[in-house]
């Protein structure tokens, strides 16, 4: 691999034949674990400047229309995170001279917090070409890592490491982007929006105040106004990119001035909020046991060979029908942005017996093919070897480009699915990719319920797809089993007799992962957010040794833990399961406001989680590392005042709790382990988690409003957002 320092450059044809698309990855480490940052990507022409706001790409406008840059999302690695993109660099447009590759922080973090950053490229067969390791970056919440740029008909990448204080927003303006004042518009729109709940709160938060001031004797002082209410946008269940013509505004009620709303043409660096989508409308069918017409019915599928065959026909002809949806699946293979023809029962000749894929992608772009042999499987069947390996010879012996497999597993960092045997006599590179169905699932989410397609016919095709994934007979319902050690390393655990090293315990754990990271997806694709797992770890340690070390914490403890981090949440989501006494254990931890009276911050809390289980856990959590007081939401929601420290020790944040039985079958029925954990975090999810987004601390009055956030759902809505918590692995194979 090619080591690139400051301010060097680098031919890409002199380190690779296949980088007419390439993906460029933007790599950190935190030593908490937490610290995350977001990609962008600026299109210049020749004045260094954008040509329009539509040449800025990040995460309110990931995806270039004639596919020339699209950000495919994160994958977890380690304590950090790998965030990346994907160019097609043939669909570049002829004025574009240089494309900018940055990342930015929010809410007042900087990059001197995060460790290990680098700037890898990597061609379309998978294989890495060059790095650009960066050093110190001090306190600066933009960075631009590197720009590639043209130079004689030639695409080269030059490592900048450059950092700006003033954020993204004053990276973007720099180069020529108008950028709407995110901390005026914020305002104006959560006072638009402001329900008379949240006024009732704010009313009675005064008054609380008041109260525990007199309770305290505490010396009188001037209340700080509470801040706007944060703006929540639902989605509708099926979003369409051509919204209609919105009615004409209501005017404000009389006690409320008249105020105007920022224009929503250009670019916000505030991040969009959504929720869970909403419910559907009530059927016209006189009782329940009417079924609507399918597309793509199920009730036929009687054998693991129809459910492959009608799988992958299915997944096959809308990716070809619906282009946002086809190039987001292939762009983070290597595939370029062009028209898209997909096949069924394919026969390509092998010798004395043809072989026949499950499918063929293929993809015509200025004349040039790019192929892809698609093996499927469904239910619990895994890939075989030996079929994986003859198509990956086919596909060298053809000059095919890729071998993508789909299956309900879910792919691991570092881990190869199967063992491909890869001969370095060939010249011609294969790449090997994974795709499980849970991530098309999680697709075809991101697309209908928050980010919006071409046309209404197209919504309603995608979803028919998700329909048919989710359905319980299609057996692309994602992973559902914990493996044949699940049951052994329980009774081990039971009886004490399972000892350290022991290789079921790390195979039980490999299986955790991958249940947490299908979660992620499902979660992600619900809430329209980014959802990752966090991995902690010290610097340095391959996953391969951080889950043997996990396997041997199981072995010792008979727990298993998982941290998840959902973008725009006030704190990780915990989630534990204990195997000795078959409980889960669904966590968050928020800090405590800083604003107010210790009482009037417990009765905030208590009141937010009016709608939340009366069984939740409510601990205090002070100084130091003594135990505060606990109780359950049912008990303190008459006496919230049980909650304080009876030392007067300073109240640092609060724990919330949810125990649930966990299911003792290793596979994903309703008594199984799979689905009591993916209902467990779900529920904790929409029971708990979603009252807390208003519990954030409160900036003081005369504070400098914080670095920007995020941008809230432009209207029009956005292109496609790729995010891929799952990790798609990749194999080169020398032809």
């Amino acid at each position: 691999m090619h080591e690139l320092s400051k301010g060097a450059n680098v031919g890409l044809a002199a380190l690779s034949a296949s980088t007419d698309a390439v993906i460029v990855s933007l790599d950190w480490t935190s030593p908490t674990g937490e610290g995350d940052a977001d990609v962008s990507v600026l299109l210049l022409d020749a004045g260094g400047k954008v040509r329009s706001d539509a040449d800025f790409y990040f995460y309110n406008n990931p995806v270039a229309p004639d596919g020339s840059v699209q950000l495919l999302g994160k994958t977890p690695t380690g304590s950090g995170n790998r965030d990346r993109i994907g160019f097609d660099l043939t669909a570049v447009p002829e004025d574009i001279v240089r494309i900018v590759v940055a990342a930015s922080r929010y809410d007042g973090a900087h990059f001197g917090e995060l460790d290990d950053l680098r700037l890898t490229l990597a061609d379309s067969a998978g294989d890495d070409l060059l790095r650009y390791a960066i050093g110190d970056t001090g306190s600066v919440s933009a960075f631009i890592f590197g720009e590639i740029y043209r130079r004689g008909g030639e695409w080269k990448l030059r490592a900048v490491g450059q950092g700006y204080e003033s954020g993204l927003a004053g990276l973007a303006t720099d180069f020529g982007v108008d950028i709407d004042d995110d901390a005026a518009v914020e305002g104006t729109e959560a006072e638009l929006t402001g329900t008379d709940a949240e006024l009732k709160d704010t009313e009675a938060e005064l008054a609380d105040a008041e109260s525990d001031r007199a309770a305290e004797q505490v010396p009188a002082q001037t209340p700080v106004s509470p801040a706007p209410t944060e703006r929540v946008l639902v989605p509708e269940p099926t979003t369409v990119r051509t919204p209609p013509p919105s009615p004409p505004p209501s005017p404000p009620p009389p006690s409320q001035p008249e105020r105007k709303r920022a224009p929503a043409t250009r670019p916000r660096t505030a991040k969009k909020k959504v929720t869970l989508p909403k419910v559907a409308k009530k059927s016209l069918a006189d009782n329940e046991s009417w079924k609507g017409a399918r597309l793509f019915p199920v009730s036929a599928l009687k054998s693991d060979h129809d459910r492959e065959m009608r799988a992958t026909s299915v997944l096959l002809s809308v990716m070809a029908q619906i282009p946002e949806f086809g190039r987001r699946l292939t762009a983070g293979f290597g595939a370029p942005a062009g028209r898209m023809e997909t096949f069924t029962e394919v026969s390509l000749p092998n010798g004395d017996a043809p072989r026949r894929p499950d499918g063929v992608i293929r993809v015509e772009r200025a004349g040039k093919l790019w192929t892809a042999l698609v093996e499927t499987k469904t239910n619990g069947n895994a890939l075989k070897a030996e079929q994986v390996q003859a198509y990956t010879d086919i596909a060298a012996r053809r000059g095919y480009e890729a071998v993508i497999t789909l299956s309900n597993d879910v792919a691991l960092e570092g881990t190869a699915l199967v063992d491909v045997r890869i001969d370095r006599r060939r010249k011609h590179k294969v790449a090997l990719w994974h795709l499980s169905w849970a991530e098309v699932a999680y697709q075809a989410q991101m697309l209908i319920r928050h980010e919006g397609v071409g046309n209404v016919a197209h919504a309603w095709l995608l979803q028919e797809l998700l329909h048919y994934l989710q359905h319980e007979n299609s057996g692309c319902h994602g992973f559902q089993n914990m493996g044949s050690a699940w049951v052994p390393v329980r009774n081990g655990i039971d009886d004490e007799t399972l000892c350290q090293g022991d290789q079921r315990a790390l195979e039980v754990v490999e299986n955790w992962e991958r249940l947490i990271r299908q979660i992620c997806l499902r979660l992600g694709g619900e809430l329209g957010q980014k959802v990752l797992p966090v991995q902690r770890s010290r610097r340095g340690t391959d996953p391969e040794a951080r889950r043997a070390a996990l396997a041997d914490r199981l072995c010792l403890d008979g727990k298993l833990q998982a941290e998840l981090r959902v973008e725009g949440a006030p704190g990780v989501l915990r989630v534990g399961a204990d195997l000795r006494t078959g409980k889960l254990r669904t966590s968050i931890e928020i800090p405590a406001q800083d604003q107010g009276y210790p009482l009037t911050r417990v009765k905030r809390l208590v009141r937010r989680l009016a709608d939340a289980p009366a069984d939740l856990h409510i601990e205090t959590l002070v100084e130091g590392d003594v135990g505060g007081p606990r109780g359950t939401l049912e008990r303190l929601r008459p006496e919230p005042a049980d909650l304080l420290p009876k030392t007067g020790a300073e109240i640092t944040g609060f724990r919330l709790s949810l125990f649930k039985g966990m299911g003792s079958s290793r596979g994903n029925a309703e008594s199984g382990f799979i689905r009591s954990v993916d209902d467990a975090v779900h529920a904790f999810y929409a029971t708990v988690a979603v009252h807390l987004d208003r519990l954030a601390p409160r900036r003081p009055a005369d504070a400098e409003p914080p670095p920007p956030t995020g941008l809230p759902h432009q209207d029009p809505p956005p292109p496609e957002l790729t995010s891929s918590p799952g990790p798609a692995v990749g194999l080169a194979l020398s032809d």
